[in-house]
């Protein structure tokens, strides 16, 4: 089960350099240039994001 979600997370995070390689590139060089308090919160609220999302499915 870890390993099929590491494998989703994989291919989620390659879609956007894929599909949108200019974007990606430039939404990479904005959060390069965020404070490390503003890059702590995006990470807090992904990480809540995905525990809401997994208890929801299980």
């Amino acid at each position: 089960m870890l390993l099929s979600a590491l494998g989703m997370v994989l291919l989620i995070e390659g879609l956007m350099p894929l599909a949108f390689p200019a974007g990606w590139r430039a939404a990479m060089q904005r959060m390069a240039s965020l404070r490390d308090g503003q890059l702590r919160f995006m990470g807090l609220v992904a990480t809540v994001a995905g525990l809401l999302l997994l208890a929801i499915a299980g």
